[in-house]
């Protein structure tokens, strides 16, 4: 029998604020609530909710993030 992951606690508005500039896909999925592949398969087919720069990684713009998150 394995061990269960332990959830992730959704990070708040106020903590995202002070993350850097851009952040990696997982942590940007994790803020949006959603899986590390829903965020890949969003930014593919060019759907993503937020700014995505490709500096050989996909980077998100945390400012992009928050004005999201503000909206919603």
């Amino acid at each position: 029998m394995t061990a269960a992951a332990p959830a992730v606690a959704t990070p708040t508005l106020d903590e995202i604020r002070s993350w850097p500039a851009t952040v990696d896909v997982t942590r940007a999925a994790k803020a949006l609530g959603i899986s590390r592949a829903q965020m890949y398969r969003l930014i593919a087919t060019g759907e993503a909710p937020v700014r995505v720069l490709d500096f050989g990684a996909k980077r998100v713009v945390t400012a992009s993030l928050v004005r999201l998150l503000e909206a919603a």
